[in-house]
């Protein structure tokens, strides 16, 4: 199986994060020391090599729960501590940014360019320290290997992998509300008009051809909405013209509104537990692997004094966020339940295990807002 549609789900929703995060970071007037400690953390973690040695091999995209455990540790890798409702909120803001502009790709071979677009934004966050920005130029360089010369069939195969990862998830953000391209129902308004892709032709012309494959006449029609042609094709180059602004950050001029979710989200049906042992998962095992090689990259912060984050403005907005959360099982419409005591075949399976049992009533994870004293 050649199929890499991984490696680009978690570069875009990684970079969305760092947006986001730099965003509130900014917003709330964190010294800038340790907003670039934060961010510096997050990237290094990210591109951990032996994690991208995991992430970048041929396998099928992970469940949405595995997605969700990897960027909280994620966003935990630094000094920065969000509590739940901040974590969610988060979540949700990467995910539905993502998804927005897989869905508005002209041509499948612009996730590319998306992906390039983020990886840009990291190279700016990297750029005061060699030796993050080392790892981002080594995982910018394997993305070009892996999908520079990709068949257009199997860019496509991705982004349908991708659009099915993020399907039945509409969660509303103020940003697509405000900017009307999303409904009340938390759907996105695709445009009508504009750019179309590279190579394609405006719309509005029916050409005939006869058995000799020589055009005989042409038809003109109206269309609905202004079309554009586009240009360029988009460099893959460093510093090159991505062509597009999907994937660029939305948060670069400190809105706070802009972090808003808007409203409850849609109430998502309860899912259907299965047994782990009757219906074996064949994902399972590669899901612990990638959480493995994630959590072995994560540096113990403990020593440090906690740089307390909240996605929130006030305690009012976090209370009513949280009261309008839908069931815990929205990100996996299928649950599998695994009797842990059966799985643990190795050091590195007890490792996960051993890890993945936080606390979450220490105080440190109990953040409503910024630490008290930020000076």
């Amino acid at each position: 199986m050649s199929l890499r549609p991984l490696p680009v789900l978690f570069i875009n929703l990684g970079g969305e994060m760092l947006y986001i995060l730099d965003q509130r970071l900014r917003a709330q007037s964190i010294p800038p020391d340790k907003a670039k400690k934060v961010m510096h953390d997050i990237i290094s973690t990210m591109f951990n090599q032996r994690f991208m040695d995991e992430l970048f091999k041929p396998q099928e995209i992970y469940s949405k729960k595995a997605m969700r455990t990897v960027f909280d540790r994620l966003a935990h890798a630094s000094i920065m501590r969000l509590n739940a409702a901040s974590m969610d909120k988060l979540y949700d803001l990467m995910t539905m940014a993502v998804k927005y502009q897989i869905s508005l790709c002209l041509r499948p071979s612009d996730i590319l360019m998306v992906t390039l677009n983020h990886m840009d934004a990291m190279f700016k966050f990297a750029k005061d320290v060699p030796a993050v920005k080392q790892l981002v130029e080594k995982v910018y360089a394997l993305l070009i290997m892996t999908y520079g010369k990709l068949p257009i069939g199997e860019f496509q195969i991705i982004r349908q992998t991708l659009l099915g990862f993020f399907q039945d998830v509409h969660i509303r953000v103020s940003i697509f509300l405000k900017d009307r391209v999303q409904n009340s129902n938390g759907k996105f308004v695709l445009p009508l008009g504009g750019q179309i892709p590279y190579g394609a032709e405006i719309p509005g012309t029916i050409r005939y051809f006869n058995e000799d494959g020589k055009q005989t006449s042409t038809l003109e029609f109206h269309v609905n909405g202004k079309y554009l042609a586009s240009l360029n094709e988009g460099s893959s180059e460093v510093k090159g013209d991505r062509v597009t602004k999907l994937g660029t950050n939305m948060y670069s001029i400190v809105r706070p509104t802009d972090t808003n979710i808007s409203g409850s989200p849609p109430k998502v049906p309860p899912a259907t537990a299965e047994d782990a042992s009757a219906n074996p998962n064949p994902m399972v095992k590669a899901e612990l692997n990638l959480l493995a090689h994630l959590m072995g990259a994560v540096e113990n912060k403990k020593s440090e004094k906690s740089l307390r984050v909240s996605l929130f403005n006030t305690d009012e907005e976090e209370e009513q966020f949280a009261a309008s959360r839908p069931p815990p099982d929205v990100y996996d419409m299928k649950v599998i339940t695994i009797d842990a005591s059966k799985v643990r075949t190795s050091d590195e399976l007890d490792k996960i295990m051993r890890d993945m049992s936080v606390s979450d009533s220490t105080a440190d994870d109990d953040l409503l807002s910024l630490m008290d004293n930020a000076a």
